[in-house]
């Protein structure tokens, strides 16, 4: 469950009364079980319609607690589930309304037994070209040069995975300190490196036949790639002396 932290001064009297948040003291709250979401991809969830926030007349968002909470399930379904946003979207607005609305499994039968499988294969969230750059600010020219570094790739479709709006969001925060999409290179390659690694220790495991087994290589993969950010950053901190909260 996530926490709401209470109005303070440096919300101002009405924020206090009201219990309404800015954007930025909702990234906050969200970081705690979510490090990678970023101001990009809570405004990108705001376009697809997943949540809808106050604004102030001149023009800021203020969310509630309950806009808040429906973050939270919004990001835990995509983190856990690989869910669509249509699919989270209309799973959400079905339990406002009250209603049953299971997103785990639906029975199938199969050789005299009823099978368990996913409501839907998991696939990523995607969105289009014109939807990235709308939900990052950014322009042709920008994006064409982030995907000449491989910094974005769209997938074989044309549209692109919606991790890429986190991407984006983190170049363009790294860009205010001047580091150019071209000096993010070398990490893009140690990126790839990991990657690669992590899909070498789960590769016997993905070529299983048994649905289980194969079940069992996407959580070791995501159990695997945790491990490796978690390393990632603290072989960063010790590099430059720091230690982030």
């Amino acid at each position: 469950m996530l926490q709401t932290p209470s109005g303070g001064a440096g919300h101002g009297a009405a924020a206090a009364d009201t219990g309404l948040m800015s954007i930025g003291t909702v990234l906050n709250v969200l970081r705690d079980e979510f490090p990678e979401v970023t101001i990009s991809k809570i405004r990108f969830l705001e376009s697809e319609g997943l949540i809808e926030p106050q604004r102030t007349p001149s023009g800021y968002r203020k969310f509630s607690p309950a806009d808040v909470e429906r973050l939270g399930h919004v990001l835990r379904m995509q983190r856990d589930h690989y869910l669509p946003l249509k699919v989270i979207r209309e799973h959400l607005d079905a339990m406002e309304r009250g209603e049953a609305a299971p997103l785990s499994t639906v029975g199938r039968q199969r050789d005299g037994g009823v099978v368990l499988e996913p409501v839907e294969s998991p696939t990523a969230a995607r969105i289009g070209r014109a939807e990235l750059m709308a939900a990052a600010g950014i322009g042709e020219q920008e994006l064409d040069e982030w995907e000449s570094y491989g910094l974005i790739a769209p997938l074989p479709d044309g549209v692109y995975d919606a991790e890429a709006v986190t991407v984006a969001g983190l170049v363009l925060e790294l860009g205010r300190f001047g580091i150019e999409p071209r000096h993010l290179r070398a990490m893009k390659a140690a990126a790839d490196r990991e990657a690669g690694l992590v899909d070498q220790v789960v590769a016997p495991l993905k070529r299983h036949r048994n649905p289980q087994t194969r079940a069992h290589a996407e959580a070791r993969t995501k159990e695997l790639a945790g491990l490796t950010v978690k390393l990632h950053a603290a072989l960063v901190q010790t590099a430059l002396g720091v230690r982030l909260p």
